[in-house]
């Protein structure tokens, strides 16, 4: 069997993902089936996820990782996930920020991908506790600075916070909180671990949960950038409630079952893609 070249590595490892962890589970005959590719090509997939702590494999295919509260994973091992969901999510989430606008952009991977179309965007003034979105916006002023930028866009003046380094490249703590809490936001991009009705917006970091609600304290508004497998996760600590948010901009791999449920909880929601949001009335 030749292996399909209509789908890129990661694009086939986030369809795996997504299977596993729908089904609770699915076998490597069933894989290579559905993704039309060789057996091999499914079992060095399965290799690479379980690697990043993704899903676990067991004899003839994988199953979910189970979730452990506490667990927060690296930046590498979440930015292979899901992929397409996070280009759609940026795209939407970027048309929201008006040129010359101050906003900030929390840790993630989702925000990182935000980040990257945020540089259409002329004369934003970006403050993020990111490493990650930060070194965007950097090279982005270093290429325009030597000439070789693709555009005549004015890169963002960027404000780095202080703080303590997180799994996932995040500065939190007591800096981070005083430089954020100094500052005010016309719209905050913010990424999460997990989203439910009981548990709001949460995260496995302790810190970050409190350098989070500083955040959302400083925003006009607040944009939650979260792909599907966000929703019914819940990470140790809470910190805003679905009342706290002002949209959210997730993908189209959203159920319509609990985007009616979602609905009667949070202001708007934005399923990126071109789908017409969903707003609970007022």
């Amino acid at each position: 069997m030749s292996d399909n070249q209509n789908l890129l590595a990661g694009q086939r490892r986030a369809l795996i993902l997504d299977e596993v962890r729908r089904r609770g589970g699915i076998r490597v005959s069933e894989l290579t089936r559905m993704l039309q590719v060789s057996d091999m090509t499914v079992r060095r997939d399965l290799d690479v996820l379980a690697r990043q702590g993704a899903l676990e494999k067991v004899h003839g295919g994988a199953v979910p990782v189970p979730e452990r509260r506490t667990h927060e994973p690296g930046f590498e091992a979440k930015s292979a996930l899901e992929l397409s969901a996070k280009s759609a999510i940026a795209r939407a989430a970027a048309s929201l920020a008006s040129p010359g606008s101050a906003v900030a952009l929390s840790g993630g991977t989702t925000t990182f991908a935000v980040a990257h179309e945020l540089l259409e965007v002329p004369e934003l003034t970006v403050v993020t506790n990111s490493v990650r979105v930060a070194d965007v916006f950097h090279h982005a002023r270093q290429a325009g600075e030597s000439g070789n930028s693709h555009d005549g866009a004015d890169p963002a003046r960027v404000v780095l916070t202080g703080g303590v380094r997180t799994p996932s490249d995040s500065l939190v703590g007591p800096v981070a909180d005083a430089a954020i809490a100094s500052l005010h936001f016309d719209v905050l991009f913010l990424g999460v671990h997990g989203i439910s009705v009981e548990a709001g917006l949460s995260t496995p970091n302790l810190a970050e949960a409190e350098t989070n609600r500083h955040f959302i304290r400083s925003a006009r508004r607040v944009v939650v950038v979260a792909d599907h497998t966000k929703w019914g996760t819940t990470g140790l600590s809470s910190f805003a409630s679905l009342d706290e948010v002002d949209t959210w901009v997730t993908d189209s791999g959203l159920p319509d079952s609990d985007r009616e449920e979602i609905a009667e909880h949070l202001a708007e929601l934005v399923i990126a893609g071109g789908e017409t949001p969903d707003q609970r009335p007022a």
